[in-house]
């Protein structure tokens, strides 16, 4: 069952003795006539001098100093300025002198305990008066999270006296005592708003509600919504609370995320998927929209509080935050700061997150790419920190041997830089330079495929058509072509946008690549062939095109990074491409090279240097030999990794 919110009646004569009359005057109903006006800013109470005098010491003070010597019968008037809560305030307090029965609850006991002290209604001006009772009740109220709340948002009312009378921390410190309490172990009363709000929503069967006595269970974040209800001023000091009283980093910025998703216009209009609908509001259901320098303020005061533990605030969040930080043009020390912590868990985010508007008025690029590259320069660093301890990480020839765990967020890190390249290059302002510098800050061993590099490459030169070869050259340098799959060399073979120079080389590579993948066959072959013989002591046979598909066919080998079969175990792999895909990859390869060799007889003379790479690669332009030669000349050529008795004739 749900606790009922605090509430306590005091008094005995009806509340009907005070009524309210027009034009704004209070009077009290009894039998005899006021001889005392109280003035409460444009309030008017009509009461008596006799009941204000035995429960108020400035009462007291200001009616003897209004009469005078002048006869007590008479009717006096007295200005009451600056009390605490205003006229409301005050007609509570003079009810309590009449004793009229009033209701003090969470919503007005603040007031009226700083009303009570502005009135001096201390114990010397009775038993019982108004301050003990109040004090009394504000105890009781400060025992449950739902009434401490109320209290907090009164206390905004009637500042600074809630801050003398120390209302204001010792509500503060009742929130956080309850926050960091696990409310599963006592049972706290703090249950009743959440234990309420579910059993309204649970079905009454036969006026019983199926769900009473079984609250749900409260997760760490239940206090996130009413407490992203207070100001700003309040709610730092709540959150400074609960951090000295051992709360989790994690529920600290969970808490921060739920208040800036809450405050900040910028995060709910940019959709972040992690918002549940708080922006609507908590405790009073409506959220006041602040200014730009509001908003400003705020969001530099969310970052200064985060915690500094690293991974407890997503990085989408951060990045959301520094790209509302560049809307509301914040400091430079605050978008420093958030460039900083999301660079160090750049791993985190996506590529929608990392696209931040480029919002300056000198600005060129759509996109903030300056201050991608920070954060990018900032994860390299700390990853390269993190890494030295393991030297073969950073070793190409060792990455087999660096465990996956560790490469992992730089592998990662590298897809993402991929993919905001191919982004951002089809902005025509982005400078070559800058393109390059970004592509240039992830190390090479992150990249096992560089498809995705080549992709941005070739988005860039489309978008960028007036680059010089030179500059192309220079551009495609950032790539290796060793590290492009199948389809990437296809498509760079016969991409127009690429240099010469670049196309020659991929298919040099993608040319090398079949040779030593087919001699790796004819080599396990040949060992296969040995162990037969020594075990039926028949010697080695030569192997035909019709014995190399049988083979090609029934054969479990595998192929390592170096196109050499290996077998392990004593098993064998299927091979990784068919004599068929070899044989059709290799016409495919033969159309290119003649296409090739048109196009560049349409050049003028080319340089030495290319032909010689040209002549290597069998696309030589001086002779006119005929398909018969070529196939000769091949069929001569020795394979890499074949022995000298098992070379075979393979058009490559």
């Amino acid at each position: 069952m749900a606790v009922a919110a605090a509430a306590k009646v005091i008094g005995s004569k009806p509340s009907e003795c005070f009524q309210f009359q027009d034009p704004d005057t209070w009077i009290c109903n009894t039998e005899l006539e006021s001889d005392v006006v109280v003035e409460v800013g444009e309030i008017s109470f009509h009461l008596h001098k006799s009941q204000l005098i035995s429960r108020s010491g400035t009462l007291q003070k200001l009616i003897n100093e209004s009469t005078g010597d002048e006869d007590d019968g008479k009717q006096c008037t007295v200005q009451l300025d600056g009390i605490p809560g205003g006229p409301e305030a005050f007609r509570l307090a003079a009810m309590f002198c009449y004793d009229v029965k009033m209701e003090l609850n969470a919503g007005n006991v603040v007031q009226l305990r700083c009303a009570a002290e502005h009135l001096a209604m201390t114990e010397e001006y009775g038993e019982e008066n108004l301050v003990e009772q109040a004090e009394a009740f504000l105890s009781q109220v400060l025992g449950t999270w739902n009434d401490a709340v109320r209290a907090l948002h009164a206390c905004d009312a009637v500042l600074p006296d809630a801050e003398d009378l120390l209302i204001v921390p010792r509500c503060i410190d009742s929130l956080a005592s309850k926050a960091c309490a696990d409310p599963t172990l006592f049972g706290w009363p703090m249950l009743e708003y959440y234990t309420a709000k579910s059993l309204e929503e649970t079905a009454v069967w036969d006026g019983v509600s199926a769900a009473a006595g079984k609250p749900r269970s409260l997760g760490a974040d239940w206090w996130y919504k009413q407490a992203s209800s207070f100001r700003l001023p309040v709610y730092k000091r709540l959150i400074a609370a609960v951090q000295s009283k051992g709360m989790s980093p994690e529920n600290v910025a969970g808490s921060l995320m739920h208040y800036a998703r809450r405050h900040l216009s910028g995060l709910r209009r940019h959709g972040d998927r992690h918002s549940d609908g708080s922006s609507r509001g908590g405790a009073s259901g409506t959220t006041t929209v602040l200014s730009d320098g509001d908003q400003r303020t705020l969001l530099e005061e969310v970052v200064a509080m985060l915690p500094a533990e690293k991974g407890v605030t997503p990085a989408r969040f951060l990045l959301g935050l520094l790209r509302t930080a560049t809307v509301l043009h914040a400091s430079a020390a605050c978008r420093d700061a958030l460039e900083r912590r999301a660079g160090n868990q750049l791993e985190e985010a996506a590529l929608e997150d990392l696209l931040i508007p480029n919002t300056g008025y000198s600005a060129e690029t759509l996109y903030d790419v300056d201050s991608a590259q920070r954060m990018v320069e900032q994860f390299m660093m700390t990853s390269t920190s993190a890494f030295a301890a393991s030297p073969e990480i950073t070793d190409e020839g060792h990455l087999l041997d660096a465990p996956s765990a560790e490469l992992m967020p730089v592998s990662t890190v590298a897809k993402l830089v991929d993919g905001y390249l191919a982004e951002v290059g089809t902005d025509t302002n982005l400078k070559l330079s800058k393109f390059q510098t970004i592509a240039a800050l992830v190390p090479d061993y992150a990249r096992a495929i560089e498809d995705g590099l080549y992709r941005a490459i070739d988005i860039y030169l489309k978008a960028h058509p007036w680059l010089t070869d030179s500059e192309r050259e220079q551009l495609c340098r950032l790539m290796n072509c060793q590290k492009l799959s199948l389809e990437a060399c296809t498509h760079a073979a016969q991409n127009e946008r690429l240099p010469l120079r670049v196309v020659v080389q991929v298919l040099f590579f993608e040319q090398l690549r079949l040779r030593t993948t087919v001699a790796g066959w004819f080599f396990v072959a040949d060992n296969a062939d040995q162990g037969s013989s020594s075990d039926n002591c028949v010697l080695p046979r030569r192997t035909g095109d019709d014995d190399l598909e049988d083979f090609a066919a029934g054969s479990e080998e595998t192929m390592n990074e170096d196109g050499l079969a290996s077998a392990r175990h004593g098993e064998l792999s299927p091979p990784a491409m068919s004599v068929e895909e070899v044989r059709q990859r290799v016409s495919e390869l033969d159309e290119v090279r003649s296409s090739m060799r048109q196009e560049i007889r349409k050049l003028e003379k080319p340089k030495s240097a290319l032909c010689r790479v040209l002549a290597k690669l069998g696309l030589g332009l001086g002779g006119r030999s005929s398909s018969r030669e070529r196939r000769q000349q091949q069929q001569t050529m020795p394979l890499p990794g074949a022995s000298d008795k098992r070379r075979r004739s393979f058009g490559c």
